[in-house]
């Protein structure tokens, strides 16, 4: 989807991860490698009696949790001096995963920053317009409602023991390519917003070299358990491999009192 309008409200140097609010990672180039003028090795690869194919942890996460993560398209009017109605459509795509089975989601607050409507799609492909529960823009936390039942729920697992080289799986809508899947592992806990460039002053950042890109907003990251640990918020622009995700504990706290709230 093309990205029609910018959303940086929260951040500076880094890139909000929502497909309409990053214009990141476009012109990149590929370089080819140098070639190997040592002896050629031939790798061995192991026989086929010691490879277990039911023995993939990250396919299993995928299964685990894959079902309870959406789409979300938003849309909401600007003024615009160019046009003959004295308006605009601006349209944005993110992600976000089902946190209760009646249709709880959870996601970034800004993958749906004044937006006039939410499109909800689930992975089976049904669609639901979403309502704006509560969002928490200094900590990039939202929770959206849909009008469903017995749906598919993430399991959340424990963000504080977190440790640096443990497993990281991604799982969003990036660019449109929906139920995209990418891994890589926890690179750093606790990195605060000055020194990723933000200027919300609350949230110690999860690090990620699992790939997030535009559209992955809002999505879980995940442990090798399938549990969720984070919600995917932010690259570094012009960076490979620095990834940010809120950490779940704390998201989860900021979601119970929004809906509270919400009555």
């Amino acid at each position: 989807m093309s990205a029609n309008f910018s959303l940086k409200k929260s951040l500076v140097n880094v890139s909000l991860v929502s497909v309409g609010a990053v214009s990141a990672l476009i012109g990149a180039h590929l370089m080819p490698t140098n070639p190997v003028l040592s002896q050629q090795i031939t790798a061995q690869l192991p026989s086929t009696s010691s490879v277990n194919t039911n023995n993939n942890f990250i396919a299993d996460a995928v299964a685990k949790t894959g079902s309870a993560v959406v789409r979300i398209d938003s849309t909401r009017t600007t003024p615009s001096r160019y046009t003959q109605s004295g308006t605009r459509v601006a349209r944005g795509t993110g992600s976000g995963f089902i946190i209760k089975s009646n249709g709880v989601i959870l996601t970034n607050a800004h993958v749906v920053s004044g937006a006039d409507r939410v499109t909800v799609t689930l992975k089976d492909g049904r669609r639901f317009t979403g309502q704006v529960l509560g969002a928490d823009s200094a900590t990039d936390v939202a929770v959206i409602q849909i009008q469903a039942n017995n749906l598919p729920t993430v399991s959340l697992g424990n963000s504080d023991q977190l440790k640096p080289g443990e497993w990281a799986i991604a799982i969003g809508n990036p660019l449109g390519l929906d139920n995209t899947v990418t891994v890589g592992i926890i690179s750093g806990t606790q990195r605060s917003s000055r020194a990723i460039g933000s200027r919300s002053r609350e949230v110690s950042f999860i690090q990620t070299d699992a790939a997030i890109n535009p559209g992955n907003s809002g999505g879980p990251l995940l442990n090798q358990s399938g549990q969720v640990i984070g919600i995917n918020t932010a690259i570094i622009q012009g960076a490979q491999g620095l990834g940010f995700a809120i950490p779940i504990n704390q998201a989860q706290q900021i979601a119970t009192q929004l809906i509270a709230q919400a009555g």
